[in-house]
């Protein structure tokens, strides 16, 4: 088995739409980024490849490369998995912890897991995913901007 940490950020910004998980949230300002700015979907790609040694999304998914403007996390996710299997792993589970103030993610969380289950092929239970805040604290309390973290466990085939 192999342990991996995914971390990421991104600012909050007016005219996009804010999307975690793969699951578009109403809410008035967007993740700002190359792709579709998800955070935790960001971070879950990292805790998993850097479980494999392959590095981080940055790596694999380069911000200058035109083809990822504005590109569904959830298609980068589906490409991770498959270089997880080209590299004869699977995935044994994954925790992550979306940071933000607002909105309320509760209503969100449940769409969040089974999109993320449905992209690596694995069970409901095998993704956690939970939400909290800063209590007013620091750069995500203030609204600028949002964070996730994510630990992923990887098994051999």
């Amino acid at each position: 088995m192999r342990a991996g940490i995914g971390y990421d950020v991104h600012k909050l910004a007016t005219g996009r739409k804010l999307i975690l998980g793969g699951v578009e949230i109403p809410f008035a300002k967007g993740l700002s980024g190359h792709s579709d700015a998800d955070v935790l979907t960001h971070a879950i790609m990292d805790a998993l490849l850097g479980a494999a040694a392959l590095r981080d999304i940055g790596n694999q998914f380069s911000p200058e490369d035109s083809k990822y403007k504005d590109i569904s996390s959830l298609l980068l996710l589906g490409e991770v998995n498959k270089l997880l299997e080209a590299k004869g792993f699977v995935v044994g589970n994954i925790d992550a912890t979306i940071v933000a103030q607002q909105p309320k993610l509760s209503p969100f969380i449940e769409d969040m897991r089974r999109l993320i289950s449905r992209t690596l092929g694995i069970d409901l239970e095998q993704v956690m995913v939970k939400a909290t805040t800063t209590d007013g604290l620091g750069f995500v309390g203030r609204g600028e901007g949002m964070a996730a973290h994510a630990v992923a466990l990887l098994e051999e085939k």
